[in-house]
């Protein structure tokens, strides 16, 4: 059994669900960059959020490509097709999760340590002063709400394609909105006198980025390794990983399987004679995720 090339039928019409969410996601974030940047200031929180906000575009872009990329056919240069624009795609998302986490923690700390006071000033508007910070938590909660929205529709979706782009841009999505509470949070503590508000807002943010994107990039690495199949939220096995290999050594005997990922997909390798049936993926797998095995082959001890 093999996958030659295209998206499988059975998840096909998620896929498609998933890529028009990801455009939304890429015209809905620009504007809250725009937004932001118009009113953003001297705040560290406010500069860690535009930052943010804009690398958040990264995966939503990578994970376009590497669907475009998978339904091409194998052709002389690529025989084994481009299953593995997704393993690829989820490296650069994972990379992209791990920069904006790595820099807001540096930029928060040094903040921090230089014990910096940052201000905010007024504007005029219709001939009246208004303090910059309510514009700014405007802009903020603004930035919130896409990011709720988008992040909460995505995860699902994550989870029935095993897709681990889309579940890593879910959680830029939850890293996004995080910024712009904590951000809000930064604003009203200038406000009200507290210069190390605005940073250590920023910092509370970044850290809990990087500790997702560690995770994410710990499985990225794997999956290109050729690692066995990881879950999506943990470096653990995944349970499609341990249902195969258990129904295998079931219909085999104590055998040596061999697992490994190719994007959203599964090789398995077996190490005995290949029998005169070979099992179908639905009675390996089930009718639900059959489509993850694309290749069973076998080895001859």
């Amino acid at each position: 059994m093999s996958l030659h090339g295209g998206i499988p039928a059975a998840i096909a019409a998620d896929v498609r669900h998933a890529e028009r969410l990801e455009w939304w996601t890429l015209g809905w974030m620009t504007s809250v960059v725009v937004v932001m940047g118009l009113v953003m200031g001297a705040s560290q929180a406010m500069k860690a959020a535009v930052i943010e906000d804009v690398m958040s575009l990264i995966p939503a872009i990578v994970f376009l490509l590497a669907v475009r990329w998978e339904r091409r056919e194998p052709n002389r240069r690529f025989p084994f097709g481009y299953r593995r624009a997704n393993s690829l795609a989820f490296l650069v998302a994972a990379t992209a999760l791990l920069s904006v986490g790595g820099f807001l923690a540096y930029e928060s700390a040094t903040t921090l340590l230089r014990q910096e006071h940052p201000s905010i000033g007024g504007i005029t508007l219709f001939g009246h002063t208004v303090w910059l910070g309510w514009l700014m938590i405007a802009a903020l909660a603004y930035s919130v709400v896409p990011p709720v929205i988008l992040g909460h529709l995505k995860h699902p979706i994550a989870e029935r394609i095993d897709d681990k782009v889309l579940h890593t841009d879910a959680l830029m999505q939850k890293a996004d909105w995080q910024t712009g509470l904590a951000g809000i949070a930064g604003i009203l503590g200038i406000g009200l006198g507290w210069w190390w508000a605005d940073a250590t807002a920023a910092l509370f943010i970044a850290l809990s980025i990087v500790r997702d994107a560690v995770g994410a990039l710990d499985k990225a690495v794997a999956e290109l390794l050729d690692g066995t199949p990881r879950a999506l939220d943990s470096n653990a096995l995944s349970d499609d990983a341990t249902r195969l290999t258990a129904a295998l050594q079931a219909r085999f005997g104590d055998v040596e399987v061999r697992l490994r990922e190719t994007g959203r997909y599964i090789a398995a390798e077996v190490d005995c004679a290949p029998p005169a049936t070979l099992p179908t993926a639905a009675e390996l797998l089930g009718d639900a995720k059959a489509w993850r095995l694309a290749s069973l082959s076998f080895r001859p001890q």
